[in-house]
């Protein structure tokens, strides 16, 4: 009867799989024997550690990490083993697996920071709502232009403004994606950055339209802001940024409709704000108001081709690039 089961293939299914088991337990021992002497044991994750180390030591698994390999395991031990992984071991197995899990996770982290110059930011009370950072960049994009911003609570608003790929929406991105990595823990495409933690974070960027739903361009960036809008209306301490707003209707709703969102939001004092457009005519509107930051990314002509520094400057641009381009790609010349 033994013989006959040495030879089914769910055996040697129980076999595989209990030998994985065994070298799955002995690389996580001798990954906290190295790690343990070192400055890693002092962490913030030592909690963690201890409470792997103590899963390591139930006796049974203790057992079963010693077992070797490369011998033959009688059926008594193999049918043991399989009834405790599968019932009393398995919450502890599932925490040697999660650790393991968050270790690759940790590693991928680290590999990819030393390789791209990531570092680790500072965060700060949510109440003293400020954003501070140099080398900022986009985490993609390899080599990129760092920028430097300050956002605090006596100037929590950005009011951004620049030509057609002159950087806008990248910086944007860049700032709501490094906040975001940073608020998770993990380190962020800057030389350094100081943030006060958020409670939610609104972006209104590359809003496409909602065919099922009905939603125009336009409409759709109306319910985005209204959302954000909500949600700061209840207190919280947010990130809001919105790109080129309403840019989706004409040119007079769209003036009228960025200044008076864009003064709107910036009496909520507990809350970061950035707001991007090529209406330069509303900063022009908005320059009286103490709490706005004006800054643009600028466009440096070169004959008649334009080039870009993205380098955040501060004031309200004066590009008008746009018909430019249009003439440099030939649409005219083609449609004569």
């Amino acid at each position: 009867m033994l013989s006959g089961l040495t030879r089914d293939e769910r055996y040697k299914q129980s076999i595989q799989g209990l030998h994985a088991v065994i070298a799955t337990l002995q690389k996580a021992h001798q990954f906290l024997q190295l790690i343990g002497s070192t400055a890693i044991a002092k962490s913030p994750y030592l909690r963690r550690l201890q409470e792997v180390s103590a899963v390591l030591a139930n006796p049974d698994l203790e057992k079963l990490r010693e077992v070797d390999i490369y011998k033959s395991l009688p059926i008594s031990i193999l049918a043991k083993y399989d009834h405790l992984l599968k019932n009393e071991l398995s919450t502890q197995m599932e925490t040697i697996l999660t650790f393991i899990s968050e270790v690759d996770v940790f590693i991928s982290v680290s590999d990819v920071s030393r390789e791209r110059g990531f570092h680790y930011a500072m965060a700060l009370p949510a109440q003293s709502n400020q954003l501070n950072v140099t080398g900022l960049r986009h985490p993609a994009i390899i080599n990129g232009v760092g920028n430097e911003l300050q956002l605090t609570r006596s100037k929590n608003v950005l009011f951004l403004t620049g030509a057609n790929m002159a950087g806008k929406s990248t910086l944007m991105k860049s700032i709501g994606i490094n906040l975001y990595l940073g608020q998770m823990g993990f380190p962020v495409a800057a030389d350094e950055m100081e943030f006060s933690v958020r409670e939610g974070l609104y972006s209104s960027i590359n809003v496409a339209d909602n065919i099922n739903l009905g939603y125009s361009h336009f409409y759709a960036e109306v319910i985005r802001v209204k959302q954000a809008a909500e949600a700061a209306a209840s207190g919280q301490r947010l990130l809001l940024m919105f790109d080129e707003l309403f840019k989706g209707t004409n040119v007079k709703d769209a003036f009228d409709g960025t200044l008076a969102v864009t003064e709107a939001f910036a009496e909520y004092e507990e809350c970061l704000f950035i707001v991007s457009t090529h209406i330069i005519e509303v900063g022009e509107a908005l320059k009286n108001t103490s709490n706005i930051k004006f800054g643009y990314m600028p466009t440096v002509m070169d004959g008649m081709r334009p080039h870009y520094t993205y380098q955040l400057t501060a004031g309200i641009t004066k590009d008008r690039q746009g018909m430019l381009i249009i003439e440099n790609e030939g649409i005219l010349e083609l449609l004569r």
